[in-house]
């Protein structure tokens, strides 16, 4: 069956940096369009970041811009998201998730429901 494991997440102070990683199996990945969503307790989960099946196209919600970087390997089934300047704001459960994606369209490529497989989570906790 499909699975999609982060890891990665972890404490890290306000400023700093993390790299977060999904690993991927059951699925032939490089036809999959790979997404993070982020949630918190507060909040319903919210779309961070989505990168094309090849890589070409990436989308990043307006608050990441500029500090978040994701990227993918389609030889090791792995795709990642460099975190930045990390803010307390960030922290958050990130799940990976993976969608067959028929268009780019930021209507389509930011929805949850776009997205067919889901990780089961890693901590990002944010110390300022």
């Amino acid at each position: 069956q499909v699975q999609l494991v982060e890891s990665g997440g972890g404490l890290v102070q306000a400023g700093g940096s993390l790299r977060l990683s999904c690993a991927a199996s059951g699925l032939t990945f490089s036809r999959y369009g790979m997404a993070w969503f982020r949630q918190t307790h507060e909040k319903e989960r919210e779309f961070v970041a989505t990168i094309s099946f090849s890589g070409g196209n990436r989308y990043y919600t307006n608050s990441v811009k500029g500090r978040f970087t994701i990227s993918r390997d389609n030889a090791e089934n792995t795709v990642y998201l460099q975190m930045n300047s990390v803010q307390p704001e960030d922290a958050a459960v990130y799940y990976c998730a993976a969608g067959r994606l028929m268009d780019f369209t930021v209507g389509r490529i930011t929805a949850t429901t776009t997205y067919t497989y889901w990780g089961q989570g890693t901590q990002v906790t944010v110390s300022s």
